[in-house]
């Protein structure tokens, strides 16, 4: 049974006299039989981790809501701010705000942050205080020294959480 290959195709655009710009389009190109197959000595030698999904691979990623995705490596000194849901999975020291919008602290992120977000998922370690107007979940390994303002918790058996908790139901309720 064949299936259609697309293949990338480059065009150029005009949007104006003065800006002219080569764009790569998607195009189909070809029909194949059947894809290549991919023999175990060519295959990827570490799991490749979905963009939605933390760094450990664990499971409660960033919804499918426009995501962005600040990786292992990446080291911020400095202001934070999104109108997207953002995956931290390297250091950032210095506020966050994401206000509306979920953060994931990924199992490799070292935050010290003050974060002002909708929710906040924590698989890896934040020093600072967190302000969220819905939940804000410790999951097993992760580590929170500073106070939570949010609507929900929820802390995982094996997580660390050192700090003081100020529950407020009717934030999430402001928040719609």
């Amino acid at each position: 049974m064949g299936s259609t290959l697309l293949l990338p195709n480059r065009s150029k655009f005009y949007f104006s006299d003065s800006d002219k710009r080569e764009v790569l389009m998607w195009s189909k190109q070809q029909t194949v039989a059947e894809p290549p197959a991919v023999s175990p000595s060519q295959a990827p030698a570490s799991p490749v981790v979905p963009f939605n999904q933390p760094s450990s691979g664990k499971l409660g990623g960033a919804p499918a809501r426009g995501s962005a995705r600040l990786g292992a490596s990446i080291q911020i000194k400095g202001q934070v701010t999104g109108t997207e849901d953002l995956q931290i999975d390297g250091i950032v020291d210095g506020p966050i705000s994401l206000k509306g919008h979920e953060l994931t602290v990924g199992s490799t992120a070292q935050l010290t942050s003050e974060i002002h977000a909708g929710e906040v998922i924590a698989y890896g370690k934040v020093v600072g205080n967190i302000h969220a107007r819905g939940r804000v979940d410790i999951k097993k390994d992760g580590s929170i020294i500073g106070d939570i303002d949010s609507a929900r918790i929820s802390i995982e058996d094996g997580a660390h959480f050192k700090g003081r908790i100020e529950i407020d139901p009717a934030k999430s309720q402001s928040a719609s």
